[in-house]
């Protein structure tokens, strides 16, 4: 990146002003992009490491003006250094923008900057001044020019964005850091209310996101990461034991309908959203219950049928109908929706269905041969799929073929085998939940791959597998397993279940509806307006975007909300400024794996107390229990609250 003309992002000074083209010296560490939107091109960013200027006509003090003040407006006060720092900071620099400027503006500016940096609590505070002092540092003569010259500079237009490492990862955006600072004040129903603002999904995500957050967590630079998911968990389970209404609060009431297909996480939550705007909502669900594949998908020990509920429930407290058994397609048709008045529909079907392994015998309807998708709905609708069968072989590496191989000691299997073609440093389920299979006493076979099933009158009697090792790496970026030619082995198994992937069932949709699908059997939707190719139908979460994770399926149905709304109201439906910003930002990267934190460490994070493996392996309890108030309080303050605040001059 050659276009760059000043630098010092990450404290590495590169300086290209007045250097023609082709010696300019390329940035590398700074991934900023040419354009904010269509209509806007990024001519400098300015944030918590430093300073990046693209276009030579930004004036350096007004952009450090803009900053300081987004700075000064989030500090939280809860220290002298910052509270009054940045204030006085902001003061000096609007009175040298404002034509006012003193002669000794600038060394007092470094002294403050220096001690907010050394002074203050929280990381606002710690990285803040850092631009200013660069900007000082290496557009000293700009800043003189303008005290001395004592003109008004022109206010410019500027784009901020407050941020932190956990929040710019987490697919829905939730406010960490804040929840997580009320926890530590003790106030865990103004935590709770502040988690809603973003998903009515607090206590399910509490137990089964993947926390991308807790990976981008700069605690673990120092230690461990906080355990930002079962803080969520906490104060959701806060509110249930001690049965607390919540106060949920609807706008005004529109007289338009919306329909949405799916009560899964990304119908529930889209309802939700639309509800408090005012709009009557109703959700046409196949089951016979709500959650979709969170409720038929998850067994029950990771994620109790009765908190789905409870979570559904505050969305039907809302005015929100959901009609059960009813299968879109044959009950009802998305044409018969709209001829029963309403005026949008979302659809937001989960990946119900399994992708084939490809290999011989699958296809022949041997008994004991269960796909995974279809083991845990029996499962979770309280049915063994094959009393008779003892022996299982699960093949993947997935949460979903986690979740197979440990429910199956629920249901009385002994003998559980997990085959799968990588190594276990390549699967991809969660670390936690592939350690507690461990611990339940599942087989694992790593770099190992089926070959054909094996049956005995009709009925699967073992799987024949082939030894792998790990070749050059393919497009996930992970090495390509490759066969050891004459390594087969052979392992009984009364039942084999294929766990390698899902796929999203969309034969509901009847070509009179219109509604365009991709090559994937995909929804296709006009990128950040989940608009389908038809007016007044819009699409997210699996049916998008190809199976994938419970938080991602949330967090579209909270911003479909938003579109669908823009389109009812009769604006222009687009990527909204808030969703651009936080789509620069996860480019740019909030956090930095190699960052030195001169903070003590040795505060391990806390950890949910489990039943122990040899009873919990027999029963569909909840095999965790969430923290007590004290634990939870100190895991909260174990946050280093790294609030970053971003500014870009368009």
């Amino acid at each position: 990146m050659t276009d760059i003309l000043f630098s010092s992002w990450g404290g590495a000074i590169v300086d290209n002003r007045g250097k023609p083209e082709g010696e300019r010296q390329s940035i590398s560490n700074l991934n900023l992009p040419l354009e904010f939107d269509q209509e806007k091109k990024i001519k400098a960013f300015i944030g918590w490491d430093g300073i990046a200027v693209r276009d030579p006509e930004v004036n350096i003090v007004d952009l450090i003006r803009a900053y300081m003040e987004a700075v000064q407006k989030e500090s939280c006060g809860k220290c002298t250094p910052c509270r009054v720092g940045t204030q006085i900071m902001s003061s000096i620099l609007n009175r040298i923008a404002g034509g006012e400027g003193r002669a000794g503006d600038l060394e007092q500016l470094k002294f403050l900057g220096e001690m907010i940096l050394r002074s203050s609590k929280c990381n606002l505070g710690q990285t803040g001044p850092k631009p200013v002092l660069h900007a000082i540092a290496y557009f000293r003569e700009e800043f003189i020019e303008a005290i001395q010259s004592k003109k008004r500079i022109p206010r410019e237009e500027y784009k901020v964005k407050v941020t932190a490492p956990c929040e710019s990862a987490c697919p829905s955006h939730l406010p960490i850091t804040h929840y997580v600072e009320l926890i530590k004040e003790g106030r865990y129903l103004e935590a709770l209310s502040t988690i809603r603002e973003a998903t009515c999904l607090a206590g399910v995500l509490g137990r089964v996101c993947i926390r991308p957050c807790e990976d981008n967590c700069r605690r673990q630079n120092v230690d461990e990461c906080v355990s930002i998911k079962w803080l969520k968990r906490f104060v959701a389970d806060y509110e249930l034991e001690r049965e607390i209404k919540p106060d949920l609060v609807k706008t005004s009431a529109r007289s338009e309908k919306v329909a949405i297909i799916g009560a899964g996480p990304s119908g529930l939550t889209c309802a939700y959203y639309l509800a408090l705007k005012g709009y009557s909502v109703t959700i046409f669900e196949r089951l016979g219950e709500p959650g979709g594949m969170a409720a038929v998908g998850i067994p029950d020990y990771r994620l109790p049928r009765e908190i789905l509920r409870y979570e559904a429930g505050l969305v039907q407290q809302l005015g929100v109908e959901i009609r059960y058994n009813t299968q879109v397609g044959k009950d009802i048709t998305l044409s018969q929706m709209f001829e029963q008045g309403f005026k949008a529909i979302y659809i937001a079907v989960g990946a119900q269905t399994n992708t084939p392994m490809g290999v011989e015998g699958e296809d022949k309807g041997y008994k004991g041969f269960i796909p995974g998708v279809y083991y845990l709905l029996e499962i979770n609708l309280g049915r063994d799929p094959y009393p008779e069968g003892k022996r299982v072989v699960v093949v993947g590496g997935g949460n979903v073929a986690i979740d197979c191989v440990r429910s199956s000691f629920r249901i009385g299997k002994p003998d559980v085998n997990l085959v799968y073609r990588r190594t276990k440093k390549e699967m991809p389920a969660d670390r936690v939940e592939i350690h507690d299979a461990e611990e339940e006493g599942v087989k694992f076979h790593y770099l190992c791959n089926p070959v054909r099933i094996v049956e005995k009158d009709g009925k699967v009697v073992g799987m024949e597998c082939i030894r792998m090792e790990l070749g050059e790496p393919d497009e996930s970026g992970r090495r390509r397993p490759v066969p050891i030619k004459g390594s087969e082995f052979f392992i009984e198994a009364d039942i084999v279940i294929p766990a390698i992937g899902q796929a999203i069932d969309l034969s509901f949709l009847d070509e009179k509806d219109g509604v365009k699908t991709t090559k994937r059997s995909t929804i296709s939707v006009k990128e950040g307006t989940f608009q389908t190719n038809r007016e007044g139908i819009f699409s997210g979460g699996d049916c998008v975007i190809g199976p994938d994770v419970l938080v991602r399926a949330a967090a579209h149905g909270r911003r479909a909300a938003d579109k669908i709304d823009a389109f009812l109201r009769g604006v222009e439906v687009r990527e909204s400024e808030e969703e651009r910003l936080e789509t620069l930002m996860e480019k740019i990267k909030v956090y930095n794996r190699d960052e030195r934190i001169g903070v003590p460490g040795g505060r391990k994070r806390a950890m949910l107390e489990m039943l122990p493996p040899d009873s919990r392996k027999w029963t569909f309890d909840e095999v965790e229990k969430g923290f007590p108030i004290p634990v939870a309080q100190k895991e909260a303050e174990r946050c280093l609250r790294c609030v970053r605040v971003g500014l870009f001059a368009v």
